[in-house]
């Protein structure tokens, strides 16, 4: 969805706090992945949880995909960029996820679902987001949105750059999916060789870039591939400015409103005291998600 852009204004631009390399694990029926936001780094990247990453063209690091498994209490923002995985969930929704496509889903207060490949062989690669609930919101009604590539927006700014609009908003260009509390800003950006990329963002966001193709500048920190480079809450700043390296890059850039609220995590449960977790790991052993 090609759509006209107003470019942002940055004055203020944030510098980069610390670069983090993601750690190499499995989940699921054992598919390989990169976890670049990690659960010590949930406060300061409030209200994010997770973000993983994976890419290969071995069928046997992904195969076996991710067979039904418990969530409450947080969302989870699936964005493939290559192959297909066939969403279930025991609340009736269905949808295959392939190039370009997201899907978003609310756990609330509990589903249970799968995703597993609808391919045998060829490249997978995606990310998947765990974006948190506020508290009053954990145990609302389980949702789904099955987003096709084709309906995300889409601009392209006067030095080239390729913007898709996941999340939030940019360039005055509104994103597919908009959250009122957490505010969250999901941006692919497709930077020609050295293109340029300015970004507004408000000062108390928690913000992130993360590269996935090629290298990038931000201030006078280079982020080099599959790095994640957290951006300092600078007070005064508006936003951020992205330089691409000779290479061009691909990056996610994401950054949202914090909840400074308590994050209790057990797995696939985040909620905001143990008592909390207790209730979930009863609820499910119970037969009580959805």
């Amino acid at each position: 969805m090609n759509t006209t852009s107003t470019p942002d204004t940055v004055r203020q631009p944030r510098s980069v706090e610390r670069l983090v390399a993601g750690m190499p694990t499995s989940d699921g029926a054992g598919v390989k992945l990169t976890r670049v936001l990690t659960q010590p780094l949930q406060r300061r990247l409030d209200p994010f949880l997770m973000l993983d990453a994976f890419g290969t063209d071995n069928p046997d690091d992904y195969i076996a995909g991710f067979p039904d498994h418990p969530h409450r209490g947080f969302e989870t923002v699936t964005y493939m960029i290559a192959g297909r995985l066939r969403h279930r969930d025991s609340a009736g929704h269905e949808g295959l996820l392939a190039n370009g496509g997201v899907q978003w889903m609310t756990a609330g207060r509990g589903l249970v679902h799968s995703e597993l490949p609808e391919q045998e062989e060829g490249r997978m690669e995606g990310f998947q987001l765990w974006l948190n609930l506020p508290a009053d919101r954990k145990l609302c009604e389980p949702g789904y949105w099955d987003i096709a590539s084709e309906q995300i927006p889409e601009f392209e700014t006067a030095e080239g750059v390729r913007v898709r609009v996941i999340a939030g908003a940019s360039h005055g260009v509104a994103g597919a999916m908009q959250r009122e509390r957490t505010e969250p800003l999901y941006l692919d950006l497709h930077l020609p060789p050295a293109a340029a990329f300015a970004q507004a963002l408000p000062d108390a966001h928690n913000a992130f870039a993360y590269v996935y193709r090629g290298a990038l500048r931000i201030g006078d920190t280079d982020v080099p591939l599959q790095r994640m480079a957290i951006l300092r809450n600078d007070a005064d700043s508006d936003g951020v400015r992205l330089q691409a390296g000779p290479e061009g890059a691909r990056v996610l850039l994401i950054a949202g409103r914090p909840l400074n609220e308590p994050i209790a995590q057990y797995g696939p449960f985040v909620m905001n005291s143990n008592e909390q977790i207790f209730q979930a790991v009863e609820d499910f052993r119970a037969g009580r998600f959805v």
